[in-house]
């Protein structure tokens, strides 16, 4: 007999780390042993948090009338990149112990949602987003998102629906975002059919900007080495301290879809990715393969770029086309390389072409790079 599949929207596991639930106690707690630097802009929105968190995990009261209070407003949360909205999210949901709570990045739900959308449409299902709402709706109390952004009009067309599935069923959800809800799907095709889903945000959520002067993502890299050479044990061991320290937790693998094709970020959590030379250059990937990253990712830990020369011209074509991506949106490089900069290709056709490439790879080492 075969066994079951694992259900694709599971929840995290149950949180222990914390000996306490209140947001805001634990907050300081971490600000007291010296793991955060208090910040006012942080600490102003933790009432929000404990609101959610005191809501959900009340005891509901049992008896033949009663009835379940109606679930608490939700978050929406935006302001800049490195303010600390990621990280506070996070916290809340280690708060929650084991209410049923999945947190994961918003593309990559939306790609489970459409997955199990085409499964349900290869069994002849008419209605293809009921269930797999009903699914979702089964399996969690609390969603949890990390950098809400719709910029693909098929997850345009169908997220107004599934969030009304969503909160008529009770599940609470908590969102980070770079963006005011108002500027979601931005001059997107079709918008007037996505403008309901706005409106429908702004009531079932608290919306909150978050306005703090510090960027901890940049401060964290300020000064710090970013390019790291000769490639070897020293390097890896490096690169996986930073990843530690950027990423803050587990990640995922994050696939972009770009024109019919996959692009696959191997890890990816709280804007930062980290990918291999050949993940990205090795494969026949194209100028909009990287501007979808580009668009995607606030910081690339890119690893193993290897010299380069005529016997690797294609590969080392993507990677300028990759780099140039990169610098024009402004994105945090930290890479491990097999020589400087300077010293990557040195000979071979393109070698000329290359110098403005090794001359941006130099100035994405500066410490203030995309401020």
């Amino acid at each position: 007999m075969r066994a079951a599949p694992a259900p694709l929207f599971k929840p995290n596991p149950p949180r222990y780390g914390c000996d306490m639930l209140d947001v805001s106690a634990f907050y300081a707690t971490r600000v007291a042993d010296g793991i955060l630097q208090a910040d006012p802009a942080q600490e102003a929105v933790l009432p929000e948090f404990e609101r959610i968190r005191a809501a959900i995990s009340a005891p509901v009261k049992r008896g033949l009338f009663r009835k379940a209070p109606p679930p608490p407003k939700g978050l929406y949360l935006w302001g800049g990149v490195g303010r600390g909205k990621s990280m506070l999210m996070d916290m809340f949901v280690e708060t929650l112990g084991d209410v049923p709570v999945r947190r994961v990045h918003f593309h990559a739900f939306m790609q489970e949602i459409h997955a199990k959308m085409h499964e349900a449409r290869q069994r002849g299902v008419e209605d293809t987003l009921a269930p797999v709402a009903a699914e979702v709706v089964k399996s969690v109390k609390v969603l949890a998102f990390d950098e809400m952004q719709i910029t693909d009009i098929t997850d345009a067309m169908i997220v107004g629906r599934l969030f009304e599935f969503l909160f008529d069923a009770g599940v609470v959800v908590v969102t980070t975002s770079n963006r005011v809800p108002d500027d979601l799907y931005k001059d997107g095709l079709n918008r007037q059919l996505f403008l309901p889903f706005i409106k429908l945000i702004k009531e079932q959520l608290v919306v909150w900007e978050m306005v703090s002067p510090t960027d901890y993502r940049q401060n964290r890299l300020e000064g710090a080495q970013v390019y790291f050479t000769p490639i070897g044990p020293e390097a890896r061991e490096s690169i996986r301290g930073v990843w530690r320290d950027l990423s803050g937790g587990p990640a995922e693998p994050l696939t972009l879809h770009v024109k019919g094709r996959e692009v696959v970020l191997p890890a990816f959590r709280n804007g930062v990715a980290r990918a291999s030379f050949y993940d990205l250059c090795g494969r026949m990937l194209g100028p909009g393969d990287y501007l979808a990253i580009a668009e995607e990712v606030k910081v690339l830990v890119l690893e193993d770029i290897p010299r380069l020369s005529r016997n690797n011209f294609n590969e080392a074509r993507r990677f300028v086309t990759l780099i140039d991506a990169l610098y024009e949106a402004k994105v945090r490089l930290i890479c491990s390389a097999a020589a400087e900069p300077e010293m990557l290709y040195v000979e071979g056709e393109g070698t000329f072409e290359f110098e403005r490439t090794a001359s941006r790879l130099r100035e994405m080492q500066a410490k203030d790079w995309g401020k």
